[in-house]
C-alpha cells in the first residue's frame, strides 16, 4: 500500500454530493417509501390524512421527495466526524 495523505482541515465522514431525499426512518423501505409517495401524491387516499399526521407535515406540499441540501446532510453528518491523520 503506497502513502496514505489526510488534510488534517477535513473532517469525515463528509458527503460529496447527491441526489433526492431521503426516506422518513421507519416508512417500510423502498418499497413502502415509493407506497408513502403515492399515498401522498392522492389527497383522496384513505391513508392521506393519518400520513401526513406521522410525518408532522400541514400539507404533502411540505415534503419534497427531489430535495437534497448537501450542507444539511454534512451537518448532520459532523456529529460522528473525525479528523483523520498519518499514523
Amino acid at each position: 500500500m503506497g502513502t496514505v495523505w489526510h488534510d488534517r482541515s477535513r473532517t469525515y465522514p463528509r458527503c460529496l454530493a447527491g441526489r433526492r431525499a431521503c426516506p422518513p426512518e421507519d416508512c417500510g423501505g423502498i418499497w413502502g417509501y415509493g407506497y408513502l409517495l403515492e399515498i401522498l401524491a392522492d389527497p383522496a387516499h384513505e391513508e392521506h390524512k393519518e400520513r401526513l399526521e406521522w410525518l408532522g407535515l400541514d400539507s404533502a406540499d411540505e415534503f419534497d421527495p427531489a430535495a437534497f441540501d448537501l450542507a444539511e446532510v454534512n451537518s448532520a453528518l459532523s456529529g460522528s466526524a473525525t479528523v483523520l491523520v498519518k499514523g
